[in-house]
């Protein structure tokens, strides 16, 4: 990696958001062609209860994630994405570490997350930082590409 890795909560409304989930849209689209796909846009996420998390290193927005207050004492993890040209170098890893202390912050005991069932990296990833997997939770439902997963705070 080129330089250090600061994650911080970041406006949705800008245009390394922006790209981000455009990526993200392209990754789920390559996974996941057809009705599944659910895209978001920087204007959705720009509401009191998300938080939208971006790594930036030297700069440059290399990934973001977010996480939604579900005013339960849980959240939901969403839209981890990570640049193309930057996966492997802990940018995953970072906003990970960055979403556990601001749920904290938040009061919250529970993260959850659904999670493409092809998408293994990103298992791989939340599995090695303490998540485990469960049941569906609302408003989600069981589908034959998804995979539902928590972590305590």
């Amino acid at each position: 990696m080129a330089g250090v890795v600061v994650t911080a909560i970041e406006t949705p409304l800008q245009d390394a958001v922006a790209d981000l989930l455009r990526q993200s849209d392209e990754v789920a689209a390559r996974l996941y062609p057809g009705e599944y796909r659910r895209p978001i846009t920087p204007q959705s996420l720009a509401t009191p209860d998300t938080r939208v998390l971006v790594a930036r290193c030297e700069g440059r927005a290399m990934g973001l994630c977010v996480l939604f207050d579900r005013g339960d004492g849980t959240a939901e993890l969403k839209r981890m994405i990570v640049d193309g040209g930057a996966r492997g170098q802990g940018i995953g890893a970072a906003l990970l570490r960055g979403v556990w202390e601001e749920a904290g912050r938040l009061g919250v005991r529970l993260i959850l997350l659904e999670v493409g069932t092809r998408n293994t990296e990103a298992q791989d990833l939340y599995r090695g930082a303490g998540s485990t997997d469960r049941g569906p939770f609302p408003p989600y439902r069981a589908s034959p590409i998804s995979l539902f997963m928590e972590r305590a705070v």
